[in-house]
């Protein structure tokens, strides 16, 4: 699986955790790019589809309370699939912040950021069993 970018969005637009394994694009590309995408998935209604297709991106997004989960990916791959991931990271995420919400990723970025590091890896899935991905985070909880 190859995806291009993950990015975690509240409602009103504002990006919280963005991941991107496509090292080509600009910080400004970027931004256009993150910009474009959100409004154009928060402008979508509740019982659309969760897939939009923008540029050379398949964009999967779901969400979860006031947070939106979006992965960019290539055309051909398997939408259910990305799905899948965005729970499995919603659950991961979840177990380690005990219900994860907006300021758990805003005062605790590194640690997300290390969440998603474990389970992706140049834009591969790497890990999916939550056990696995949270034991190198708690170590280094314990470290600190």
């Amino acid at each position: 699986m190859a995806l291009k970018f993950v990015l975690l969005v509240n409602k009103q637009g504002q990006t919280r955790l963005a991941k991107y394994s496509d090292q080509s694009m600009t910080v400004e590309e970027r931004r256009v790019l993150e910009g474009e995408i959100v409004r154009k998935c928060l402008a979508r209604a509740e019982r659309q589809c969760s897939f939009v297709e923008h540029r050379n991106y398949k964009v999967i997004y779901r969400r979860y309370a006031s947070l939106f989960f979006l992965v960019g990916i290539d055309n051909d791959e398997n939408e259910l699939a990305i799905l899948e991931f965005i729970h499995c990271l919603v659950e991961t995420l979840d177990r380690y912040f005990s219900n994860v919400c907006e300021l758990d990723l805003m005062f605790n970025l590194e640690m997300a950021h290390f969440i998603v590091d474990e389970m992706l890896m140049n834009g591969r899935i790497v890990e999916t069993n939550k056990q696995n991905v949270l034991a190198p985070v708690q170590l280094l909880d314990k470290a600190l």
